[in-house]
């Protein structure tokens, strides 16, 4: 293991042992602290964070969006307090809390009523880890493909953190092809969860994101089009106080109506449909999009 996998994965490590622990005022004001400090340095990842909000707002000022970025950076900051935390939280009560916050289950439920299972598309956004913590309390759980990160203990640590919370984890390689067992899901009635606003392969579907060329992958249509699946775009970001998370934070969700695609030759309609969907949401909630990734080729 090469030093810089044997030091992310001791801090990962620390993270899910003392965070925990700490009482929520402290544990929010270190991680604010690390976020802002962050921001100030900008490295790289956050100056493709702060270049991917200046093209969803280009209205904005310099000193706007680097408030922006701050913000986004503090947000992204929240979703690793919250995951560090997640397991040792009662999940019932939990559920509890985000059932008012799920806008549009009834897209969901119509789905699942009919037997044919539902293919949840999603950005990376907000805290996912808490709607499936929600979805597991009230669906039974749903299945969902995990990258394989290095070195692999970290990446068994993250394995072991959301089958922790009832997710049904299948790995994008080093084993059975996930498609197999994506099927299996949505042909047993089941749930699928896909983030589905970066394309991994290189083979993604080209699609118009903002106004310039993006891409995206085409598995949560293909798999809608092979199973008769619903395809239901899924909205998440965070909430400020006056909600009923203990810490005087929560979460807002919603699932869109479910997007057409009746065969193969659907795909890139629909695909396009996911990312326009997305695209609402993340004009919305622009902060709480932890894309510090590339996601446009022609912006450097």
């Amino acid at each position: 293991m090469r030093p810089a996998e044997r030091a992310a994965d001791l801090g990962y490590a620390a993270g899910w042992g003392l965070v925990r622990g700490l009482p929520t005022p402290v544990a929010r004001g270190l991680f604010d602290a690390g976020a802002d400090l962050a921001a100030r340095r900008r490295g790289p990842g956050i100056a493709r964070l702060r270049a991917n909000y200046a093209r969803v707002r280009p209205d904005l000022t310099a000193h706007q969006l680097d408030e922006l970025t701050r913000a986004g950076v503090r947000s992204y900051a929240r979703y690793w307090r919250e995951a560090f935390r997640l397991p040792s939280m009662d999940l019932k009560e939990l559920a509890e809390r985000v059932d008012p916050a799920v806008h549009g289950r009834e897209h969901l439920d119509a789905a699942l009523a009919r037997g044919r299972g539902a293919v949840v598309a999603l950005t990376h956004s907000g805290n996912w880890d808490v709607v499936g913590a929600w979805a597991v309390q009230r669906y039974g759980g749903f299945a969902t493909v995990a990258e394989r990160l290095r070195p692999e203990a970290l990446f068994r640590r993250f394995v072991d953190y959301r089958q922790s919370l009832g997710f049904e984890i299948l790995p994008m390689t080093g084993g059975e092809t996930p498609v197999r067992g994506l099927l299996r899901a949505l042909r047993a009635g089941r749930i699928v969860c896909l983030v589905a606003d970066r394309d991994l392969s290189h083979r993604g579907v080209p699609v118009d994101l903002f106004g310039h060329r993006a891409s995206m992958p085409p598995g949560p249509a293909s798999l809608a089009a092979a199973t008769g699946a619903a395809l239901l775009p899924l909205g998440c970001w965070f909430t400020g106080p006056g909600t009923r998370d203990d810490d005087g934070e929560g979460w807002g969700f919603r699932i869109h109506p479910p997007v057409e695609v009746a065969s193969r030759a659907d795909v890139p309609a629909a695909t396009q449909a996911v990312a326009d969907a997305f695209a609402t949401e993340i004009a919305a909630h622009t902060q709480d999009w932890h894309m510090l990734q590339r996601i446009w080729p022609d912006l450097g």
